[in-house]
């Protein structure tokens, strides 16, 4: 079955563009407390396959977020047009972040819908 879970999307630079090209274990200090603030139970966001191992290394030195495989993420496209689907779906890896929750509350699927129900 389907689990509605609310998450921080992690990684919207337009938000906070002092954090840009600063990386992400930083961007992830930094923003931890915030979301602590916020009450989230978990950042979300996503990369491509291709930085696996960067991202892991970046991350697991940390010990700051978990490596989801296996979980496409649909979104709302942009720019909609009568010719094509409004939405994509993406074959990315997804990085967890524990805020409110430890990483075994993270629900099991293979869809992450960013947009909800």
């Amino acid at each position: 079955g389907a689990v509605d879970l609310l998450v921080a999307e992690l990684g919207l630079y337009a938000v906070r563009p002092d954090l840009e090209g600063l990386g992400i274990p930083h961007l992830m200090r930094v923003m931890y407390p915030v979301l602590q603030e916020l009450d989230v139970p978990f950042g979300f966001g996503t990369v491509r396959h291709a930085l696996r191992q960067h991202i892991a290394r970046l991350l697991g030195r940390h010990g700051l977020a978990t490596i989801v495989s296996g979980v496409r993420v649909r979104s709302t496209l942009r720019e909609v047009h009568l010719d094509t689907p409004p939405t994509r779906i993406e074959d990315v890896l997804i990085v967890v972040l524990p805020i409110g929750r430890s990483m075994s509350d993270w629900p099991t699927g293979t869809i992450i819908d960013r947009n909800g129900p």
